[in-house]
């Protein structure tokens, strides 16, 4: 992830969970909260719900490269929590990149702003 960093503190996806805006699909919820960097923040959240650990690191590595592949595409200044649902248990790299992707496109997150925020 070349603009981007990961949350790790539990502090931090709880602020966003209370302050940030959701949307879900059948298979990811997300949450978005605008932050004071010039850089995204990604976190990833899957349960035990989804799986066995070996399920679960398997959802988690698809999300964050979907993210890493399409990062260009979304707009810098974001706190964004991506949560797996049980049904993404069997999901393929292409369902995930496209639930991604329309969740983003809910947000208003992906977007024309990139060139202005770089040229600033």
């Amino acid at each position: 992830m070349i603009h981007s960093e990961s949350l790790k503190k539990n502090k931090d996806f709880q602020h966003v969970y209370k302050n940030g805006t959701s949307q879900a699909n059948r298979y990811l919820v997300m949450y978005v909260l605008k932050n004071q960097y010039r850089k995204n923040r990604l976190g990833i959240s899957v349960s035990k719900k989804v799986g066995n650990s070996v399920v679960r690191h398997r959802v988690t590595r698809l999300i964050r490269e979907s993210y890493r592949l399409n990062e260009m595409e979304f707009k810098n200044g974001l706190d964004i929590v991506v949560i797996a649902r049980p049904s993404a248990k069997d999901i393929t790299y292409k369902d995930v990149e496209r639930a991604l992707l329309h969740l983003a496109n809910r947000h208003h997150i992906i977007g024309e702003n990139n060139d202005e925020e770089i040229s600033n």
